[in-house]
């Protein structure tokens, strides 16, 4: 009996011995797995901070008084709050408005024009038989390899010749250029996650192809559009080398252009920092806006245009 008893007592403290182990392993698992999480979760703060403190300074540049936003050292809180920086803004060379509906008027149609030719372009490398279409559909890409500043000078005579130049809709057609080749790689890879039964479904309804494509492709692909959009409109609204050297006239003006002449106001003997950022804080406000809206769009809409 003790012989026996020996091997089964060995092995039910080898079990207790290893149930100990294991719960210390589990303690320490969870232990280090909570700590992991609190890690994360502190970086990401750090990180949105990081990311919003310039936009809040902005925002508290513009409402200084103006001897606060020119003090040297720099007053990075008010002591009170003032709107002379906006109303100098306002009424700056041919007034805000006026610069504010000249990028807005450039960033609609930019967006107009690339949804007209992304769209259809899209459509057709995604479901027609095509001889060669992934030729053209990478040579089409490959514009995004090429920095559209080093063009901007045969465009600009291009264009004084067609009469665009100093016009929003020679900077739109610009903007609409460079926004091309990123929009059809999303539009092309949106319309082939499309399952191929409801075109066909369609098609046995006798619907054409255009009515296939507005009915059947458009309503499934607006995230893709809305990703699309908002990427034109971020662009054309930022965008400001191109703008340059298009725009000549004050009143044709886009808002970029404003805030590089603005740096070029002195107020107690330097650059007007508080209409500077005031500007800044205006022209960042759409751009916030548009993406918040179209948040959910936009994720699912980069994702499925991204992954096949």
């Amino acid at each position: 009996m003790t012989g026996r008893a020996a091997p089964r007592l060995e092995e039910e403290y080898a079990f207790e011995s290893g149930l100990r182990a294991g719960g210390r392993r589990s303690v320490a698992s969870r232990f280090w797995n909570g700590r992991t999480k609190y890690l994360l979760a502190a970086i990401c703060v750090a990180l949105c901070v990081l990311m919003v403190a310039p936009i809040v300074f902005s925002v508290l540049a513009s409402v200084k008084p103006t001897a606060e936003a020119s003090a040297v050292p720099p007053i990075y809180f008010p002591t009170e709050l003032s709107l002379d920086s906006y109303e100098r803004l306002w009424s700056y060379g041919s007034g805000l408005p006026r610069y504010v509906g000249n990028s807005l008027l450039a960033a609609v149609l930019t967006i107009v024009m690339t949804l007209a030719l992304t769209v259809p372009a899209g459509y057709g490398l995604a479901r027609f038989p095509i001889r060669g279409k992934e030729i053209i559909f990478v040579l089409l890409l490959l514009a995004l390899i090429i920095p559209y500043q080093a063009l901007l000078t045969p465009i600009f005579l291009m264009f004084s010749n067609l009469g665009l130049t100093n016009s929003i809709l020679g900077l739109a057609i610009i903007h609409t250029t460079i926004q091309i080749p990123f929009s059809l790689y999303i539009m092309r890879n949106a319309f082939e996650a499309v399952p191929v039964e409801l075109e066909e479904a369609a098609l046995v309804d006798g619907a054409t192809s255009w009515q296939v494509l507005l009915r059947v492709f458009l309503p499934t692909i607006v995230p893709a559009v809305v990703t699309v959009t908002l990427f034109a409109f971020v662009m054309s609204w930022n965008e400001f080398l191109g703008a340059l050297v298009m725009l000549n006239t004050d009143q044709s003006f886009t808002l970029p252009l404003i805030l590089a002449a603005a740096r070029q106001v002195t107020s107690l003997g330097s650059t007007d920092w508080g209409m500077l950022q005031a500007g800044v804080t205006v022209a960042i406000v759409p751009c916030v806006l548009v993406y918040l809206l179209l948040q959910r769009y936009y994720e699912s809409g980069l994702l499925s245009g991204a992954i096949k």
